[in-house]
Formats: structure tokens, sequence, C-alpha cells
């Protein structure tokens, strides 16, 4: 049965994003990365792959970088920032200076993009079902651009689970893919970390631990 992730705020290009929106998704983040180590959940491990260019792998972990909503994200929703946010705080971790959130491009800036996708698995025969998201409630496979929103009804199913995948891309400035990477989790439905705020955090942390990593492989991080 197909779940649906409630529509919050209308849309914004995320170039009008405010500061003080991103100042709360910023510290909402960083409060959930301390939650996500402390907080014992039936969460499974993040499985994530890394694909890294091999002539211009020495570009990465240094300089400016911006980032920007994927295709079709709902870029001004708090949902969407929380997992930008975290993002953005690997990217720092691993040596990048992050601009603010509508900072321009420019031949020595590099801009991740993120995108998200939410599904539910039904413990009955284990099939993937979209979950609707974001503007328009568009749904599709991974890479589709989904937004996210937030409020998850399972219309009775608590054995259902959460599965959450985070794609970002790094593009140097003259439009290079320097590194792409996927990681995804899955959380049992109503439980801490199949909601936004822990689900953030620990899918940045996978995503970008042993930055940029070993391309092509596939890593699970606890």
């Amino acid at each position: 049965m197909r779940a649906r992730l409630a529509e919050t705020g209308k849309g914004a290009n995320i170039m009008g994003f405010s500061c003080t929106s991103r100042s709360i998704a910023v510290s909402m983040a960083a409060a959930a990365a301390l939650l996500a180590g402390a907080c014992v959940s039936p969460a499974g491990p993040v499985e994530a792959v890394r694909f890294v260019s091999p002539d211009r792998a020495s570009e990465l972990g240094r300089g400016s970088i911006r980032v920007t909503a994927g295709d079709g994200m709902d870029a001004g929703s708090l949902e969407y920032r929380s997992y930008a946010a975290a993002v953005e705080r690997e990217l720092e971790r691993v040596g990048y200076q992050v601009l603010p959130v509508g900072a321009g491009s420019g031949r020595d800036v590099q801009t991740a993009t993120v995108r998200i996708e939410r599904m539910v698995l039904s413990p009955a025969g284990g099939e993937r079902n979209p979950v609707s998201v974001g503007v328009g409630g568009g749904t599709g496979g991974f890479g589709s651009g989904l937004g996210v929103g937030i409020g998850i009804n399972l219309g009775g199913r608590p054995k259902d689970r959460i599965a959450t995948e985070l794609f970002a891309n790094i593009r140097s400035g003259d439009g290079v893919v320097l590194w792409e990477g996927r990681a995804s989790v899955e959380a049992k439905a109503g439980t801490p970390m199949a909601e936004t705020q822990l689900n953030a955090a620990k899918l940045a942390q996978g995503l970008f631990t042993g930055f940029p990593g070993e391309s092509g492989a596939t890593i699970k991080v606890p």
C-alpha cells in the first residue's frame, strides 16, 4: 500500500532561501548528529557507494563549494534543508569551504547537488513502494529527483520499514562530475530513525565516510 508524506510549505527557489531558515536547519541537523550517535533504534546500517573521477580526484576536498537541490526537489522546505545541512556539515569536515545558500557559481566554485527518495518496504513480499513526497507528489525510482515532506501515514502498518536514499554529486566549476555517491538506510516505521532529522545525519555521515572513497566499492557504516 502506497504511503504518503504530507507536503509542508510551498516550493521556493533555493536562491531565495532565508538565512534564518538555513540556520534553523543547520542547528537541527547538528543536534540530530549527536542524537544519532546515542540513540539506539531498529535501523539497519547505512549502505553507500561512491564513484570518483580518475583524472581529477585531486580537486576534491578543497576550495569553495555550494550545495544546490536536485531537479524536482522542494528546495524551500525545512525537510530538504535538513538533508542539505547534513551534507554541508560533512563537506566542511572533509575540507571544503561551504558557501552560503544563494551563492553564485564560478570557475573556482564546485557544486554539490542533493536529492532524496523515500520508499515504504512492505513486509509482505518485501516490495518497494515509492512514497509521494515534495511538490507535485511525484514518485519514481532512484535518481528521479524527488522532494521530501514530513509526517508518515502508514495506514496502520507499523511493521513496514522506511527506506531512504540520499544522492549527491560534486561538479567542478567547468561542469565536470568529479564525484557522485548514493547512501541508503532502512528503519522501522514509527521509530526516530525513520524521521527526517536523525535520518539525514546518519545518511550524510555514511555517504562521506572515508571521502572520497574507493570508486565503485559498496561500504556499510553502522
